[in-house]
């Protein structure tokens, strides 16, 4: 997730944005972020469709680092 943490800061969106955006909470975004917990289809095609839409998901989502 690293891409998106790093799209995320380029576009200066505070975890509590990205919460709020996805209608979670902070906490659960982290946990997100972090791998901790996955994504739903939907919240991949909102903050590709709405939030980051200049990037694509498989940029975004890549977990090999």
């Amino acid at each position: 997730m690293n891409n998106l943490k790093n799209a995320l800061r380029s576009k200066n969106i505070t975890i509590k944005d990205f919460a709020t955006f996805l209608g979670v909470s902070e906490k659960t975004a982290q946990n997100k972020l972090s791998a901790k917990s996955d994504f739903t289809y939907s919240e991949v095609r909102k903050i590709c469709k709405f939030l980051l839409p200049e990037y694509n998901s498989d940029y975004l989502f890549d977990e090999t680092v």
